[in-house]
């Protein structure tokens, strides 16, 4: 009969676990000069990216954003059919920026590359204080001329190079430096934030790039509804203008046979019609008016409200590694580095010795 053993060959017993922890100990104190001499050779390159790396600022813009209220528009739509005013189309709105499209928007091509194309201040653009900060002529130097571009150009007149580099630039823009968030998902405010190794670019950059998207969401979220406006006015001034016409000319009409002789009908004839004409476009253009004030109200109903809660100024959020905080981190990510290489290199030399 085999005897029964209380633990197998590949478990350890806590005498050889405290064992082994104890042979490591001695072995990575027995190292201590190589230690500390990585844990000072970690200080100073801490140090050195203390002192060399740039800080980076953080320009943030926060704004409520209130969609435009359809309800009360659905609801003057059934009222209006009562006295039989189809407003059709009026009600309607755009599918186009509702919930969270406006937050892509930020990160198009199109809203950062006319960002880029505006003016940082009266000599040079946005894009031309961005490449020369990043030194992107220098370091794309190989691949294109950035120093021999004009930006300030139209766009439509940009050759391909130029495209290329707003694009390039957008999309680093994009990828490393812009944030746009919603602190709370319960909430309808967004925060939009830019961060750079520029102060100044920063917050221009991202007090433009608000403006601009704000402003082209308002326009594209209105222009359905505003359209009809347009149309419904210039109908109301055209029928108005024909209205005026038909009174002038009934009035004539009946200047022309002041005392009419009842027995001759063929006399009224022409004032007869033109009164007719004034009926008529008098209908016409009520009619008219109640759509265009209904329009009035649709279009401010359908604006949304979007209001600036905070904007970026100066001095802004600065991010940076100081020098304590780059000695220690040093320190720790030297030794810590070691650590595992004297671990490793001695588990690596056990196993060829064994084999």
């Amino acid at each position: 009969m085999t005897d029964n053993k209380h633990f197998s060959d590949s478990q350890f017993t806590l005498k050889e676990v405290i064992q082994n922890l104890r042979d490591w100990l001695l072995f990575f104190i027995s190292k201590w000069k190589i230690l500390i001499a990585a844990g000072l050779i970690g200080m100073v390159l801490g140090a050195l990216v203390s002192i060399f790396k740039k800080p980076v600022f953080h320009a943030e813009t926060s704004f409520v954003l209130e969609e435009g209220d359809t309800g009360g528009i659905s609801q003057m739509s059934g009222l209006a059919s009562l006295v039989g005013v189809n407003l059709g189309s009026l009600g309607s709105t755009s599918g186009l920026f509702q919930g969270d499209n406006i937050m892509e928007l930020y990160k198009s091509d199109r809203m950062l590359g006319e960002t880029l194309l505006s003016p940082f201040d009266q000599e040079k653009l946005l894009i031309d204080r961005f490449v020369e900060f990043e030194e992107l002529d220098k370091k794309w130097a190989s691949k294109v001329d950035i120093s021999g571009m004009d930006f300030s150009l139209e766009r439509r007149q940009f050759t391909v190079a130029q495209d290329s580099v707003v694009q390039q630039v957008s999309k680093l823009i994009r990828e490393r430096q812009l944030s746009v968030v919603k602190p709370d998902r319960k909430l309808s405010i967004i925060q939009v934030s830019i961060s750079s190794k520029d102060e100044a670019f920063a917050k221009i950059f991202n007090e433009t790039l608000v403006d601009k998207v704000n402003t082209f969401y308002l326009e594209t979220k209105t222009k359905k509804t505003g359209e009809n406006l347009r149309i419904l006015q210039t109908q109301a001034d055209s029928v108005r203008s024909i209205l005026d016409e038909s009174i002038a000319e009934y009035a004539t009409a009946t200047d022309r046979v002041p005392n009419v002789n009842p027995l001759l009908n063929s006399a009224q004839v022409e004032s007869r019609k033109r009164q007719i004409d004034v009926q008529a476009t008098a209908a016409v253009y009520q009619e008219i008016v109640k759509n265009l004030e209904i329009a009035k109200v649709n279009h401010r109903n359908n604006s949304p409200l979007i209001q600036i809660i905070d904007s970026p100024r100066f001095p802004l959020k600065r991010t940076e590694i100081r020098l304590v905080k780059g000695i220690v981190l040093g320190a720790i990510i030297g030794g810590l580095l070691t650590l595992f290489a004297l671990y490793f290199r001695r588990l690596y030399q056990k196993h060829v010795q064994e084999s």
